[in-house]
């Protein structure tokens, strides 16, 4: 049998790298959620470096494909294939307001998308994952006020359950821009509560498989940021004029 992962021979590194790791991974019939080998066994099968296994790695946990657990190791996120081409995304973020407006037009889009597609796709398994992190969420929320980390893997879970991958990898490598909703914007200390009852409906409808009243309740939340997000610059216009 061939080797999944023969000697790379060639100045686009880090790319055959990737290929590579891609091809094995094929191979292996490794799916989502399956441990992939050591750095340090797949650098000896490729003949290269740690350092050079690493890297393509983070190229991958960037794109959403891989999770590194401390302690653990690197587990797969999504199907993967040699083929894959591998895109780099450059955010212009800010804390302003235009600047977070321009970031909440991007997720309304795959909020809303992916709500539907997962109304119309998702089995009964991803129901009740959904369901499970739902429920998760909310008692993080009643117990603490707040939920960012809990209401991040609710969503992930929904855009899981799409069937279209590239939701899910768009979604992570967005992470850390869209996450600042969750760091007090414009000081609204309050900031994701009226939003907070939509995830219960937003659920209702994909269980129900209803993909028009997924995507009206996935609208309907982020009305409520963009609302949030109005009342934080309208704040800071007051305290400019004092």
């Amino acid at each position: 049998m061939t080797d999944p992962l023969p000697p790379i021979q060639t100045t686009a590194r880090d790319d055959a790298v990737l290929k590579a790791l891609a091809g094995f991974v094929r191979q292996e019939g490794l799916g989502p959620g399956e441990k992939l080998p050591t750095e340090r066994i797949l650098a000896e099968r490729l003949k290269v470096s740690r350092n050079t296994v690493r890297e393509a790695l983070t190229r991958w946990e960037g794109l959403g494909l891989v999770e590194r657990r401390q302690g653990s190791g690197t587990y797969l996120k999504a199907a993967v294939s040699p083929d894959m081409l591998h895109m780099p995304l450059t955010l212009a973020g800010g804390n302003d307001f235009a600047g977070l407006m321009r970031t909440l037009e991007i997720r309304r889009a795959l909020e809303a998308e992916a709500a539907a597609l997962c109304a119309v796709r998702a089995g009964k398994a991803e129901v009740a994952e959904i369901e499970r992190k739902l429920d998760i969420m909310e008692e993080a929320f009643h117990s603490a006020g707040m939920s960012s980390e809990e209401d991040w893997e609710f969503h992930q879970s929904v855009y899981r359950a799409s069937g279209n991958p590239l939701f899910e990898q768009i979604i992570s490598a967005m992470h850390e821009l869209f996450h600042r909703f969750w760091e007090h914007p414009l000081g609204v200390r309050d900031f994701g509560h009226a939003s907070f009852p939509y995830h219960r409906t937003i659920f209702d409808r994909i269980a129900a498989h209803d993909p028009e009243g997924a995507r009206a309740e996935a609208l309907k939340l982020i009305a409520t940021v963009e609302n949030d997000l109005k009342r934080g610059a309208a704040n800071l216009k007051l305290l400019d004029r004092k």
